[in-house]
């Protein structure tokens, strides 16, 4: 029966006919006039005649630097990965199908993004497909052509992703229902809320964004500070390029591999930044099942029939078996429906069906003012992420965009809603307009750190809490690098450009954070019949100057302490135990280190190949460093945090000044490139380059100048 079985997969896997024949599209480069130029960082600037040109070019570029990466994520975002990784990656293929991404993108791929998008989305799947053609020895043929709308399941599943979309929907298969079911009337404070920070992969997706204007700049000048906080390494590390076109596109800063469009940067007249945010955008629905049908559903008093499907999910098995696994997919007026042990559950997110992302990024991209850009944000196809701007003629900006939905009042929206009430099933969303924001605050500054929208700059200037309801959802969460980077924008005044600079790559604690307010309640524990060690460990912490600096002897025990508390909070986890968590701590250090107070620089390490340096920073500083391996190694790798950022600015002129790094280099996986490593030095340094976005500048550094192919 097992040989069966075998000879069986053998002959299905001869039988799969390779729908990608390669010659047919090594003549993609006829079609685009478009150069890529390498500076000697390796970092790709791509120029093209159109928009289109640019798009090929850039699509090739990418996958010279991160072919694996790409190559990996298109079963990822078709949801066929289990086919080729396994029953581990059967479960988010599944909830592509269950999400119906596809279907979506089947009925509105040609309706809803408009035909230059297409042709410019279309363009860089031929520039993915052009390098396949000519790396076969590097391609599952099975995987390929690909098409736009491959391109546009990415982002449509990443944005999700990006604002914890994961998070309330993991929950319903806990053994009992986590919230109670919410009834008109029911007591609503803001403290209910279900939003915390957001991880993916189990890491911290964070970031922080800043601006001066010029009548708070001691020179005149308007500043900008990007720094959005990634893994290190992986589908989401910042990767860095520059696109430019002869029809207006003329932009440089940071994106995933795969993605086809700057996710932030600049261009000549205008930068912006994006940090995470956790607004409350999914709703959970507790359907009324009829008790003699499970199939159907009470809705305003009457039976509806649950929408069903069967789906079918290929899986490998024993590293060759193909196996198929058929699941039914159900779905309500309110969404996509889960069946549970506790109920039958409704769920409602904000950017359902929502695929115009990249016409968006690209208007953003494209913009050359304050009014432009706030037009492209008007297209409002982001479901989250705030986004801090400033530009040539001295304007900056905040807003907590997300798509809010217009929810009914006298709900508790943190806890489950009634599924038989047609009226709690929203349809719209919060203008853009309306959405929390500033023009121009008087402060003179913005920082915003993943905190929440109303304290983004000096009290007086913020966004006004009391105009927005408490059903909206938006977060009230403070950081330690909200609250350190205020105070430090309202201690200094007016700023120079070296004082950005510092606030940016501070490395303490404020003292009114909650993440000390944690660290605090060390010094308030009786450990007088506790062992010496812990007495020692308490009295290192009594004394520790909350800064994270490579020199530092307290940051090792104190940011182990702190590092849960924070991790725990991200994750919407209880609060740990101060007292084992000092225990813990102290215990390790000893085990791994043999000393409770080593230097930082000891413990907290940036690694790449046969770089192994210290690193300043911690776990949300402004200078954001997020290490793990101490039990492994001994000592904490960089893992996410501080990777590709820019300081950007104009003076009193309007002279463009930027300055940027990257955690590794321009070559993302390739470790016998030279520039697999050759930022890393300057990183942990904080020692900035020019990233070459003018013409004239980087015609004296350009290494290399070809065509893609060539």
């Amino acid at each position: 029966m097992r040989l069966t079985l075998i000879m069986s997969a053998l002959l299905l896997l001869a039988g799969c006919a390779e729908k990608f024949n390669a010659a047919e599209y090594l003549q993609l480069d006829e079609k685009y006039d478009v150069v890529i130029e390498r500076d000697h960082l390796g970092v790709p600037h791509i120029i093209g005649e159109r928009d289109v040109d640019a798009a090929f070019g850039f699509a090739y570029a990418q996958a010279e630097d991160n072919w694996q990466i790409i190559h990996d994520s298109i079963p990822f975002y078709r949801g066929t990965n289990a086919a080729i990784n396994g029953r581990d990656a059967a479960t988010i293929d599944f909830l592509i199908h269950w999400l119906g991404i596809w279907d979506d993108l089947d009925a509105g791929y040609e309706t809803q993004l408009k035909p230059e998008t297409r042709a410019y989305i279309e363009a860089f799947a031929d520039g993915i497909n052009y390098y396949a053609a000519l790396h076969p020895e590097e391609t599952n043929q099975r995987l390929f052509p690909i098409n736009g709308k491959d391109i546009v399941a990415g982002y449509m599943l990443r944005h999700l992703l990006f604002y914890g979309f994961d998070g309330p929907v993991i929950e319903l298969f806990e053994e009992q229902r986590k919230y109670p079911i919410s009834r008109r009337g029911d007591a609503v404070t803001q403290t209910d809320s279900r939003s915390h920070g957001v991880t993916i992969g189990g890491l911290p997706v964070g970031s922080n964004a800043m601006t001066v204007s010029p009548y708070n700049s001691t020179d005149g000048s308007t500043m900008l500070a990007i720094n959005s906080h990634q893994p290190t390494t992986g589908p989401v590390a910042w990767y860095e390029a520059h696109v430019q076109s002869n029809e207006g596109l003329n932009v440089m800063g940071g994106l995933f591999p795969s993605g086809a469009t700057i996710g932030v940067g600049f261009n000549e007249n205008l930068g912006w930044g994006a940090t995470v945010n956790k607004p409350d955008l999914v709703d959970i629905y507790m359907l009324d099942i009829d008790p003699n049908n499970p199939n159907r559903y009470r809705l305003d008093g009457e039976w509806k029939t649950l929408e069903s499907r069967e789906i079918t999910i290929d899986v490998k098995l024993m590293g060759f078996l193909p196996w198929s696994v058929t699941e039914e997919v159900l779905r309500s007026e309110h969404g996509p429906v889960l069946r549970t042990d506790h109920g039958t559950y409704g769920v409602r997110y904000a950017g359902m069906g929502e695929m115009r992302q990249v016409e968006q990024w690209l208007a953003m991209s494209k913009a050359q003012n304050l009014e432009e850009w706030r037009n492209a944000m008007r297209i409002h196809s982001f479901a989250s992420f705030n986004l801090v701007y400033a530009d040539r003629e001295g304007n900056t900006m905040f807003v907590h965009n997300s798509l809010t939905p217009n929810r009914v009042s006298g709900y508790n929206w943190a806890h489950y809603l009634p599924g038989d009430d047609s009226s709690l099933i929203w349809d719209q969303y919060m203008p853009f307009d309306q959405l929390p924001q500033v023009i121009n605050p008087k402060a003179g500054y913005i920082h915003s750190a993943n905190q929440s929208p109303f304290h983004i700059t000096a009290e007086g200037s913020n966004p006004v809490k009391e105009n927005y309801r408490i059903e909206d959802g938006f977060p009230t969460r403070m950081t330690n690098r909200a609250d350190r980077g205020l105070e430090l924008f309202a201690e200094l005044g007016t700023i120079s450009e070296q004082e950005f600079f510092d606030i940016k790559h501070d490395k303490s604690f404020s003292a009114k954070s909650r993440s000390m307010a944690f660290l605090n309640q060390a010094l308030e524990l009786d450990l007088s019949d506790a062992e010496q060690r812990y007495r020692d460990a308490q009295q290192i912490i009594a004394n520790w100057d909350r800064n994270t600096n490579i020199e530092n002897r307290g940051a090792a025990l104190s940011t182990c302490v702190i590092g849960t508390e924070w991790l725990a909070e991200q994750k919407g986890k209880p609060v740990p135990d101060i007292r084992e968590e000092l225990f813990r701590c102290s215990d390790r250090l000893l085990d791994k280190v043999g000393r409770l107070d080593p230097l930082w620089g000891d413990i907290s390490r940036h690694i790449r190949g046969d770089l192994n340096l210290p690193v300043g920073g911690g776990p949300d500083t402004l200078r954001a460093i997020y290490g793990t391996g101490m039990e492994d190694d001994g000592y904490l790798t960089n893992v996410a945090g501080d990777g590709l950022y820019y300081m950007v600015s104009w003076d009193a002129e309007g002279k463009q000044k930027v300055r940027g790094i990257h955690q590794f280099g321009a070559a993302t996986l390739d470790e016998t490139s030279p520039h697999y490593a050759d930022q890393a030095q300057d990183y942990v340094d904080e020692v900035l380059h020019d990233p070459l976005f003018d013409d004239k500048l980087r015609a004296e550094k350009i290494q290399r100048q070809y065509r893609p192919g060539e």
